[in-house]
């Protein structure tokens, strides 16, 4: 799997970043959102640098101009639904991209901190030889990711497999080293330094949904 860590060089990424972390800033959901989606831009337009482009001619009023466009057909599928705001900045730059979503959650039973991951829902176009990019905030133990592409893969086989995660803690990205196919690309906007004992990224931003949507039960 390749790793691009996209903040690493200074932009307005990083000022993005601050806001969604900061608590005085935060709880303003409108925002949150918005700038959830103007994180997803920036990494949508990082990401399309390493896709396959092909020659194309342009008719213009006063002539032909030889240029280059993307050439593969995108997939963008969302974990549901922390992804949501995430996935409207992708779909501002890859807007001929088809749209897929998946349901994944973490099933506490009987209350105890120990958790399975359930996926549930999944209403996906076809990917097969297409370009799919997997789009969820927050990479915290790497569970998540791991059952929805052992899900969508079942049955169909990607030319290649994006990921986009806003946050990522070492823990998440270890798993996915371990368990997803050679021709992933992994892209993450922050490291972080850890999970806690809750398997909650810190320092991190809380709960990525909550923000974004309101608190559910």
């Amino acid at each position: 799997m390749t790793i691009h860590y996209i903040s690493e060089q200074f932009s307005l990424l990083n000022h993005f970043l601050a806001e969604i972390r900061n608590i005085h800033i935060q709880n303003d959901s409108m925002r949150f959102r918005k700038n959830m989606e103007r994180i997803g831009e920036i990494m949508a337009y990082e990401l399309s640098k390493t896709l396959p482009f092909t020659p194309s001619e342009v008719p213009t009023p006063l002539g032909i101009k030889h240029t280059h466009v993307l050439a593969d057909s995108v997939v963008l599928c969302s974990i549901l639904r922390a992804g949501l705001a995430l996935h409207n900045g992708f779909m501002s730059f890859f807007d001929g991209a088809e749209n897929g979503f998946v349901s994944a959650y973490r099933y506490h039973e009987n209350g105890s901190d120990d958790f399975t991951i359930k996926v549930e829902y999944q209403a996906a176009p076809s990917f097969d030889g297409k370009t799919l990019i997997l789009i969820d905030p927050m990479l915290a133990t790497g569970q998540s990711v791991v059952a929805v592409l052992k899900q969508l893969l079942k049955t169909q086989r990607p030319k290649t497999i994006h990921i986009a995660v806003v946050i990522a803690a070492p823990e998440g990205i270890a798993l996915l080293e371990k368990e997803l196919p050679d021709n992933c690309h992994l892209w993450v906007a922050a490291l972080d330094e850890r999970l806690n004992e809750k398997n909650y990224i810190v320092p991190g931003l809380g709960d990525a949904g909550d923000l974004a949507f309101g608190s559910k039960l």
